[in-house]
């Protein structure tokens, strides 16, 4: 049970399940998704899901007229009505593209970049990023669809060497997954900051998919450490995260995976529950208000963190203090004949 008694918030009432709280942070593999930005920057609208970074490129493209009106008004539907919000974005892509058909140079970087603009100037709650960071201190792995590197840049502030990395850069990753590499944020989508890193277009997926030596590392991960969504309310139907990882190991139920939701309905939270658990993914709720999911995960993280430090002082204080409390007299006394056999001094209390 979580207790955050320095906000005034009691979370007892919410349990965590042992599976996860038990576990070495170096075991787990962080997914952060947009609700963790959204927690983090409240005040940038292209943070608060997919649909709204979507959304907000839009707009930018029209403000910087690069995209014909009447494509404004189509993709402003399409983003509304429509599931698969990356082909959405792909095909935005081409619009703001060369007709030659490469998707470099393309305006959809300056838009990224227009709506991404002063991020570190906009962190209004910093608590989740405290939490991720504390975790990664221990050997977590972090892992987003997000473009932005708001994680990055709280990092570098408080003096950790976050580097930010994506699926071009293989050698980087494949450090990053082999542990190489401790404060890396794999970009799975790429960088807003980087447009080289960007993936574009589906010939970009695919480049990284016919890299068996890349792809092996990467599901592997998946087969081995237990991934945990946060704020990732699209993830498992990224196209990309599905190629990476899920489908292809989806039958492996060695490890175990988690995600942290919001339960609005408990029928919807339900059904979601038992199809996730076919997954190998258990469900867990932080709550009904997205304004528990900061102190939530605070929580959350100190147990984790707490977990493994009792643990281990435990084991050290029972060994220190065996000599005292555990040894019996008649132990202690052939101890000290020994010693004095053997000509080593005996131990006396200061």
């Amino acid at each position: 049970m979580l207790k955050d008694s320095g906000n005034n918030v009691d979370l007892r009432s919410r349990k965590v399940l042992k599976t996860l709280s038990k576990k070495h942070p170096s075991d787990l593999v962080l997914v952060i998704g947009s609700g963790v930005s959204a927690a983090v920057a409240p005040g940038v609208p292209a943070l608060r899901s997919w649909r709204c970074c979507m959304e907000a490129v839009i707009d930018a493209a029209e403000q910087f007229e690069v995209l014909h009106p009447g494509d404004v008004v189509e993709f402003r539907k399409r983003v509304l009505r429509e599931q698969d919000l990356l082909a959405v974005a792909h095909d935005l892509i081409r619009k703001m593209s060369p007709r030659t058909g490469h998707s470099k140079p393309s305006f959809f970087q300056d838009c990224l970049m227009e709506i991404f603009n002063d991020l570190e100037s906009h962190i209004q709650n910093p608590t989740i990023l405290e939490s991720i960071v504390s975790l990664m201190d221990k050997g977590a792995k972090v892992l987003t669809t997000n473009y932005d590197n708001l994680l990055e840049l709280y990092g570098q502030k408080i003096g950790r060497p976050m580097e930010s990395l994506d699926l071009k850069a293989k050698v980087k990753v494949l450090q990053w997954v082999q542990s190489y590499i401790n404060y890396g944020v794999l970009h799975i989508h790429g960088l807003y900051t980087d447009p080289c890193g960007v993936i574009l277009d589906p010939c970009g997926y695919n480049d990284v998919a016919q890299d068996c030596t890349l792809m092996d590392e990467l599901q592997n991960l998946y087969a081995r450490k237990s991934f945990v969504f946060l704020g990732c309310g699209e993830t498992l139907r990224d196209k990309v995260f599905q190629v990476l990882s899920l489908y292809t190991v989806q039958n492996t139920v060695s490890v175990e995976h988690y995600m942290l939701v919001r339960k609005e309905n408990a029928d919807t939270f339900y059904k979601l529950q038992a199809d996730l658990l076919l997954k190998g993914i258990k469900l867990m709720s932080y709550g009904d208000s997205f304004t528990t999911f900061p102190l939530y995960i605070k929580g959350l993280s100190a147990l984790i963190c707490k977990e493994r430090t009792e643990n281990i002082s435990h084991v050290e204080i029972e060994k220190l203090l065996e000599p005292v409390s555990n040894v019996q007299p008649a132990a202690q006394k052939r101890k000290l004949d020994e010693n004095t056999a053997t000509g080593r001094p005996s131990k006396s209390k200061a």
